[in-house]
């Protein structure tokens, strides 16, 4: 009996662990100053750009959610990033779903 509650505790705790693994997480920037990574920056920039490659709202919202959460797996696990790195990895994670989006998504700072 005593061990179910442990097994619950155990899993509770990886659950809670794996929430809050990118709070520690700096990202530094272009210039060279840090900030914190934050997960929800990058969520946006890939669904505005599939918007931009006229993919629909549902579209954008389900792609942007898969590739930000291989981004957060795959940086969370460091303790500071280049946001060029983080820009690299999203471009391959794009160009793996869409070109179109990828490019997009590498040529936004161009633009504006």
């Amino acid at each position: 009996m005593a061990k179910k509650g442990k097994s619950k505790t155990k899993s509770a705790n990886k659950k809670k662990a794996s929430s809050v693994s990118c709070k520690h997480v700096f990202m530094v920037k272009r210039q060279g100053h840090y900030e914190d990574f934050d997960i929800k920056k990058v969520y946006g920039s890939i669904y505005a750009a599939t918007l931009n490659a006229h993919y629909s709202e549902k579209d954008a919202e389900m792609i942007a959610q898969q590739v930000a959460k291989n981004i957060k797996n795959k940086f969370c696990k460091h303790h500071k990033v280049s946001s060029n790195d983080i820009k690299v990895e999203v471009i391959h994670e794009l160009n793996q779903v869409d070109k179109d989006i990828g490019f997009l998504y590498e040529t936004h700072l161009d633009i504006n």
